[in-house]
């Protein structure tokens, strides 16, 4: 339609978008496409993996066009671009139930100070606005009551080192995945290790490690970011599988399984990026 409207209307629906309390990204797309370019899609995910730790209270995803093409034309474009995000976000263990806004707006033609190249300033506006805003901070209240609940919690090692049957899973909440990835956190790793030196003296049980995902889509598995396979719980389950055999586990005992996104806890989406073991056997020390 070439309406060279040179203005921010979408401020108006984003309203908020210079906000402090707000993180933004863009994504761009060529001409006529939908499907998100490799370079694109790569710092997406590093703007991703800067909000993993965030508690997040809202992501808005919203599609632009330029101003080339019918209305109709562009407003469908514009919904399967943040369409397209939203499907990277899934594959990528962010909680869908975050995603509030998923909507295509269709064309529109920013004014770009010094710029007088039209193709430019239509590039500019092939694009996906993503707007994250964070959850306000927790009160001492609430700090105060979580501190009770972990207080409660048997721990791992109290578990490991009691009464165990055939058929007991013992998942491992203190063991912390980064997003996207098969490696844990550095203070995961100390509790990993507190775990093995455990499983190395209690050689009468043998086990299952089983990996998880958070966030995916139909129970699916989500990408490893490290190799870009779609098999990230197995991925997860053989990292804890190897560190145990590492530090002395007998590999005979153990073995190693990846349940995709299965069986969500339906808790904090983080605790589903998990690895927890399932007792197959237990013997006589």
């Amino acid at each position: 339609m070439n309406k060279l409207v040179l203005s921010v209307f979408f401020l108006l629906n984003i309203g908020l978008i210079s906000s402090q309390n707000k993180l933004t990204h863009e994504v761009y797309f060529d001409t006529d496409k939908y499907d998100v370019p490799p370079t694109e899609e790569n710092r997406l995910l590093l703007f991703i993996s800067t909000i993993t730790d965030i508690d997040i209270e809202s992501i808005s995803i919203y599609g632009f066009c330029d101003d080339v093409g019918a209305n109709s034309y562009n407003l469908k474009l514009s919904q399967q671009r943040a369409n397209a995000i939203k499907a990277i976000f899934a594959n990528n263990e962010m909680n869908e139930d975050l995603i509030t806004n998923v909507d295509g707006k269709g064309e529109i033609l920013l004014k770009i100070v010094n710029e007088k190249n039209i193709l430019k300033i239509r590039g500019l506006n092939r694009k996906v606005e993503i707007i994250v805003k964070p959850k306000p901070p927790k009160t001492e209240e609430d700090k105060k009551e979580e501190a009770v609940v972990e207080e409660k919690k048997q721990t791992v090692e109290e578990q490991l080192k009691g009464e165990l049957k055939v058929g007991d899973k013992i998942t491992f909440d203190n063991i912390l995945f980064k997003t996207g990835y098969s490696t844990v956190t550095p203070d995961s790793k100390k509790v990993l290790e507190s775990i093995a030196k455990i499983l190395v003296e209690r050689d009468d049980i043998y086990f299952t490690i089983q990996g998880h995902v958070c966030c995916t889509q139909f129970s699916r598995d989500a990408v490893d970011r490290k190799t870009k396979k779609r098999n990230l719980s197995e991925a997860r389950a053989k990292y804890v599988y190897d560190y145990f055999a590492k530090k002395g586990v007998n590999t005979k005992r153990m073995r190693h399984l990846g349940l995709r996104r299965k069986f969500p806890l339906g808790g904090d989406p983080k605790l589903d990026r998990r690895v927890e073991i399932l007792i197959t056997y237990v013997g006589s020390n």
